[in-house]
């Protein structure tokens, strides 16, 4: 269990420091007059967090991974599918970000 939630921060620490880069090119894109959406994610993304950049989804992440820390291998279990799916979804998006923001 415990490898299983190293192997989630690790991948959490990966998402932040890519965010970091696509939060500056949202914002410079938004303080030139592009880059007009509501949010990084649809509502139906998985997320309870709604931003227009990805930081405060990362906090949600790494919150998930934390509390995971403290509970059960059951429940373990039944809540790692959806961060799996929702750290596969941030990677991909950041990824795509990066190479089109070239």
């Amino acid at each position: 269990m415990q490898t299983i939630i190293q192997t989630l921060s690790e991948n959490v620490q990966v998402i932040y420091r890519k965010s970091i880069d696509a939060d500056q090119v949202i914002s410079r894109l938004q303080h030139d007059g592009k880059g007009k959406f509501s949010a990084v994610f649809a509502d139906d993304a998985g997320f309870t967090t709604s931003s227009r950049l990805f930081k405060p989804y990362v906090e949600e992440l790494a919150n998930e991974v934390l509390a995971l820390e403290q509970t059960t291998q059951e429940s373990l279990k039944k809540q790692l599918p959806s961060l799996v799916i929702k750290i596969e979804l941030m990677l991909k998006t950041l990824n795509k970000f990066q190479k089109s923001a070239r």
